[in-house]
């Protein structure tokens, strides 16, 4: 049986817990814990934390509906770090993005051993790329932001998002019957983006789909 005095936590109680997606372990939020959040955590299966501004215990979700359902739960090698896999509902940050690392450093310049610093990598495997174009998605979804293709689509409803994946189906299909290998990686790029749009619309994850197919290879 787990006793949470194994943990270290800091001179005002508090212990650090980082927050992933228990399907495709992207990194949601970090928050603070005291003894009873964390107690009341893993007496419930939600997400409870300790808020240092307020001074006050708090359900993750409690107003907003965006529950975190604690899946597995670890601690680090010196016991003063936490770390939650959870089931996300809808938006794991107060400014309704997926995730609260939205915000990107840019830096410039190169490293003394002349490699540019964070240099974005052009290679990612078709999982990852396909999680970060639907965590976009559903970032669209949620702010509905003026000027955006998909938010437009989204604002429109369910019938115009069917209406594009069926055009962009029959365009690919046109594609492969002229065998131009060039107009079938692009029109495939478009079916995938609007099937991914679809899925969003649903409320259905690319880790859902993965798993599908896993489950067929048995």
């Amino acid at each position: 049986m787990f006793d949470v005095k194994t943990l270290k936590f800091d001179s005002q109680g508090l212990i650090p817990a980082i927050v992933q997606d228990y399907q495709n372990s992207e990194v949601l939020m970090m928050a603070f814990m005291n003894a009873v959040s964390l107690e009341k955590t893993l007496e419930t299966g939600l997400c409870h934390y300790w808020s240092r501004s307020r001074q006050k215990l708090w359900l993750k979700g409690e107003t907003s509906g965006h529950t975190q359902a604690v899946k597995e739960a670890f601690y680090d090698c010196d016991a003063d770090c936490l770390l939650f896999k959870v089931e996300q509902k809808t938006a794991a940050c107060h400014t309704g993005h997926r995730s609260c690392f939205y915000t990107k450093i840019e830096a410039a310049g190169t490293s003394d051993t002349g490699i540019k610093v964070f240099e974005e990598s052009d290679v990612y495997s078709g999982s990852d790329i396909l999680d970060k174009v639907y965590t976009v998605l559903m970032d669209r979804k949620i702010k509905l932001p003026e000027g955006s293709y998909t938010a437009g689509l989204f604002k429109k409803g369910k019938e115009a998002v069917l209406g594009k994946v069926s055009e962009e189906s029959g365009e690919f299909i046109a594609a492969v019957k002229t065998g131009k290998r060039d107009e079938i990686i692009h029109e495939a790029a478009d079916l995938w983006f609007h099937t991914l749009v679809a899925l969003a619309e649903a409320g259905v994850k690319p880790e859902d789909i993965y798993k599908e197919l896993k489950g067929r290879r048995k």
